[in-house]
């Protein structure tokens, strides 16, 4: 697996000797929910502790994960506290649905997200490339977490909507930007909620977003109804729109749509950008993986991406973001309620507990991986969808509600982060380190300005 040289080691957050006191732990989740974490999460399958007279679990290990994921899924929801912060932004999408209604929204949008219909989208996702490298052209450097941020967005919003307008993706992206920097952001009084209309007076800010992102985003819904439209050039809305229950043949409520919607723009949106950003970041740190990723990506240009197999070109590409995602998950902690008594590992596991998987942890793992806070692109080497293998790979979840755009992302991804490589080479001006923090997905700690090297032809 490894090459010759030292494997790169990326900053991260202190991992510390024993368990914080619980006020430093209440306060540290809130301000970077990577930094709470003591040494031996990273050793051990199974823990458990309690915060204010609320146990909790930690599951470190691939048996106990399948098993709450996969063999007894149905056990398991979301608690409240992930309701109260999601549901202003994705409302009664795919993400939060639970039970009979998860089934039938998985079931209606499964068709959606074929890799046929992915096809579909790929020139959406190239032209949102070539946007973002107009925009970076003659300049020397850039803030890449900013550019990476309007280039997600132009890219789902293009495959939702066919949206190339810059005003209304910027308005979009900013309502976006301020709920997950407001009132998105983690309160105390989440994480003791037993509903997610508990403590009202707490959600002011979140009620009044939601309405506003609720109009904003059936606004745009009705205009590109109301629009021409080429049969030719189909996007998301339009195989939405197609959709019908098989079993009673109604198609999705103007408000599924909605719905859906939304949560594809902040899942498409905020996570590409962040791993984006990340691989670009890594890459940055090792100058000979950016210049073997080039090379690749020279020898196939995206230009002539035309399917999915066309991506199969690029390997070395694949594991960089595979690795990326490794590193800094999506989403860094799933928390889970078992609706009944179950048995995880040998372990009881009563109702009501909150039982973790922290894939930030998990990832991180001295048991499950070789040099784990390492970056080595090459322990995905001939892997295609190593999040399915059932281990401890976990950057879309697991069981029956893993990530139904994980090809989606994916394809994004690849064609935006090549487009940039076959055009420059990245470096980072500031020797300051970029810690990741843990709010609803991983950020930077701060913007650093990438320097933006022409690439040789």
């Amino acid at each position: 697996m490894l090459t010759s040289n030292p494997p790169i080691i990326p900053p991260a957050p202190p991992i510390h000797p024993k368990d914080l006191h619980p006020i430093r732990l209440l306060f540290e989740s809130i301000h970077n929910s990577l930094a709470i974490w003591p040494d031996y999460a990273f050793d051990g399958p199974f823990s458990r502790n309690s915060l204010f007279g609320v146990e909790t679990v930690l599951i470190n290990d691939p048996t106990g994960v399948h098993h709450m994921m996969v063999t007894n899924a149905s056990n398991y929801v979301r608690p409240a506290m992930m309701a109260r912060i999601m549901r202003p932004l994705i409302g009664q999408g795919l993400f939060l649905a639970e039970g009979e209604e998860w089934r039938r929204q998985r079931r209606l949008l499964s068709s959606s997200f074929t890799p046929h219909n992915v096809n579909i989208l790929l020139p959406h996702f190239i032209a949102a490339a070539n946007d973002l490298v107009r925009q970076l052209d003659e300049r020397e450097s850039a803030n890449l977490s900013k550019a990476y941020q309007s280039a997600a967005l132009n890219a789902v919003l293009r495959a939702l909507f066919s949206m190339p307008e810059q005003r209304e993706r910027d308005r979009l992206g900013y309502l976006v930007t301020q709920y997950i920097t407001g009132p998105g952001r983690p309160q105390i009084l989440d994480g003791f909620a037993k509903t997610d209309t508990s403590f009202p007076f707490t959600l002011g800010k979140r009620r009044a977003f939601q309405r506003k992102w609720n109009a904003v985003v059936d606004d745009v819904i009705a205009t590109r109804r109301s629009a021409p439209h080429d049969a030719e050039n189909r996007d998301m809305l339009d195989l939405l729109i197609a959709t019908h229950d098989e079993k009673t043949q109604q198609p999705l409520a103007p408000t599924e749509i909605r719905d859906q919607c939304a949560t594809m723009i902040f899942a498409g949106y905020e996570t590409t950008a962040r791993l984006l950003f990340w691989a670009s970041y890594l890459l940055t740190l090792d100058q000979g993986e950016q210049a073997r990723v080039a090379d690749e990506v020279n020898a196939f240009p995206p230009e002539r991406v035309a399917t999915l197999g066309d991506l199969e070109h690029w390997p070395r590409l694949r594991a960089v973001l595979l690795e990326a995602l490794r590193l800094y998950p999506p989403v860094p902690l799933l928390v889970r309620e078992p609706i009944d008594d179950d048995v995880i590992m040998g372990e009881t596991v009563k109702r009501g507990v909150q039982v973790y998987i922290s894939p930030w942890v998990l990832h991180r793992h001295r048991k499950h991986w070789q040099h784990p806070t390492a970056f080595i692109p090459d322990r995905f080497e001939g892997k295609s969808a190593p999040w399915t293998a059932g281990g401890a790979y976990l950057p879309f979840g697991a069981g029956p509600r893993i990530c139904i755009g994980a090809v989606f992302a994916l394809a994004e991804a690849q064609i935006m982060l090549a487009t940039v490589l076959k055009r420059y080479t990245l470096a980072i001006k500031s020797k300051r380190p970029v810690i990741p923090v843990g709010r609803l997905t991983i950020q930077p700690s701060y913007p650093p300005i990438f320097k933006l090297e022409r690439a040789k032809p």
